[in-house]
């Protein structure tokens, strides 16, 4: 038992060892030589007691120390190889939950589109023309704001609406004598709208015809209009 622990504290660090015992040596044998009669350092004996070279150790000790080290060496490999395996792993598992996220953003996305697709769709068959209603002597703003309910998407109505507030105030004969602008639009001039019917001037059908056109090719829509009216009161 003695000589197996003593063979498991030997290193190859003995050979520094030896070099540095031989070293010490030499020096206090100079320094007796010369005279000088200081003690030399009180762990030297110590130091000299406590050093095993390895050449000291029988070759078949050597082996199993040399051994020893290279299973330390390969036990840390091993620990750094799985350290970086799982560290490979844990990214892998991450890169694939973002993926798996983002196609699950799209395909919501994907789905809610087309919702509001066939909800347009369905909602744009059930409006009106405006050739569709009766020509009357006069209308109420109440009657004037039920055939824009009934021409204009429903997604879209509360923004022509607000527009209609800002510029008439759903009075279908209202004019600016400043410009010359002319009904529930202020389309100016006014004959814009007779590109819509030749009844622009009393019919509010005509005009909601004519002013749903113009905010849907020159803003995209109603909302998209009533956007850029907000920022610039004016449309």
């Amino acid at each position: 038992m003695l000589e197996g622990n003593r063979v498991s504290r030997i290193s190859v660090r003995g050979f520094a060892v030896a070099s540095a015992t031989a070293v010490t040596t030499v020096g206090a044998v100079v320094g007796v030589a010369s005279g000088n009669t200081q003690p030399a350092d009180d762990n030297f004996e110590a130091t000299a007691a406590d050093t095993t070279l390895l050449a000291d150790i029988p070759a078949g000790q050597q082996a199993q120390v040399q051994v020893s080290s290279l299973a330390e060496q390969a036990d840390v490999q091993a620990a750094a190889a799985d350290t970086a395996a799982k560290k490979s792993a844990e990214e892998a598992a991450r890169l694939q939950a973002a993926k798996d996220a983002e196609s699950k953003k799209k395909a919501a996305d994907k789905a809610e589109q087309e919702r509001k697709d066939a909800a347009e769709r369905a909602d744009r068959s059930s409006l009106r023309d405006a050739s569709s209603f009766s020509a009357q002597g006069s209308y109420s703003i109440a009657e004037v704001k039920a055939i824009a309910r009934q021409m204009i998407p429903a997604s879209q109505f509360q923004c022509f609406s607000n527009i209609v507030d800002h510029e008439s105030g759903w009075n279908y004969r209202a004019t600016n004598p400043s410009s010359g602008a002319y009904g529930l639009v202020q389309a100016l001039p006014g004959s814009k709208m007779s590109s819509a019917g030749a009844d622009w001037q009393t019919n509010p059908a005509t005009q909601i015809k004519w002013g749903l056109n113009y905010m849907n090719s020159r803003y995209d829509s109603p909302c998209g209009a009533w956007s850029f009216w907000q920022a610039n009161r004016w449309y």
